[in-house]
């Protein structure tokens, strides 16, 4: 070997092991978990379950950052703008991700500029309504839209244009032919109040044990949940029917998803080791129970590239909705 060929090779070695101690380094310093609202909702609490035991795997502090505000864009564009290095992740949803781009048009970025690295859970979905409703199943309740449509049309709530609330409540009112009539909320705790109070007809929410406090108590009801048909996804919806299992509506079938994201252009290695000990994180049994008992139904580990296909599956079916709804960006 001559002596060029014998540097050439020093050199490539040299780059491959510094390559991997820059990959044994991560990290180095403490890591952000952006959460993109305001301390004490579901998205804060999950954020506050894995941060500690995360920690441990990472051998850094795992620091909760809340930046609430314009759907959650605000907390997504900080990650944005941050160097895409993995100390700064974004617990993100659909609302944030793929949604409020497409319904405000003051937010710049798309959902391709964010990776995902893991899923935590799904939050089930349920349909709920005021207590004095006259229907108390989906074919009842689509039976009285189309029958209300022309003169008094129901009520749906969102906590705001663009939500997956609302997104969901106009693609069930084209699905049924019956025309409803948005309402705009702007959080969740107002929105349940006005329910309660018989001033709006019905909403969608991801299952809580205060949703579930409030059907018991009598001031709200259940009209069914969001799981395909003749599934249950949480053992405390068993006792409620899935919408699809109705003879009015098929395939409406969605979730509250909630995962941990970073920059699309976050080195690889990084994002795999992000990845592998979110795995490992998820996997504690205290955590898992803290999770199930907020409600989640805990995602199982993915790959990178399993990941990834799951959130492109997510942008192409919302975007898909989106379009037929006519969702425009305000």
């Amino acid at each position: 070997m001559t002596p060029f060929k014998k540097l050439a090779v020093f050199v490539v070695a040299l780059s491959a092991t510094a390559f991997a101690w820059a990959g044994d380094a991560f990290p180095d310093k403490p890591v952000n978990l952006v959460v993109p609202y305001t301390a004490g909702g579901l998205s804060d609490i999950i954020a506050h379950v894995i941060n500690g035991p995360m920690a441990t795997q990472l051998g850094q502090p795992v620091l909760v950052l809340n930046f609430g505000g314009a759907g959650g864009a605000i907390g997504a564009q900080k990650v944005l703008n941050m160097p895409a290095d993995g100390y700064y992740l974004f617990q993100g949803s659909p609302n944030e991700t793929i949604l409020v781009q497409l319904a405000n048009s003051a937010v710049r970025y798309k959902s391709d500029e964010f990776r995902l690295v893991q899923m935590v859970g799904v939050a089930p979905m349920v349909v709920i309504a005021r207590k004095e409703l006259p229907a108390d199943n989906i074919d009842e309740l689509i039976a009285l839209a189309r029958k209300s449509a022309g003169s008094k049309p129901l009520t749906f709530g969102s906590v705001g244009y663009g939500s997956l609330y609302h997104v969901l409540g106009e693609d069930l009112s084209l699905l049924s032919g019956a025309k409803m009539m948005h309402v705009p909320y702007k959080g969740g705790v107002p929105l349940i109040q006005d329910l309660a109070a018989g001033e709006i007809d019905f909403t969608f929410a991801p299952l809580q044990q205060q949703i579930l406090g409030m059907v018991d108590s009598g001031r709200i009801k259940i009209i069914g949940t969001l799981a395909p048909a003749g599934k249950t996804e949480s053992p405390l919806l068993k006792k409620y029917p899935s919408v699809n299992d109705g003879k009015l509506l098929k395939d409406f079938s969605f979730t509250l998803w909630n995962g941990i994201f970073v920059r699309k252009d976050t080195p690889e290695d990084v994002v795999e080791r992000l990845r592998a000990e979110l795995v490992k994180t998820l996997a504690d049994p205290t955590v898992r129970k803290q999770l199930q008992d907020q409600g989640l139904v805990l995602s199982p580990p993915m790959s990178l590239a399993e990941a990834s296909k799951a959130y492109e599956t997510e942008v192409a079916r919302y975007g898909a909705i989106a379009k037929s709804i006519k969702l425009e960006a305000q």
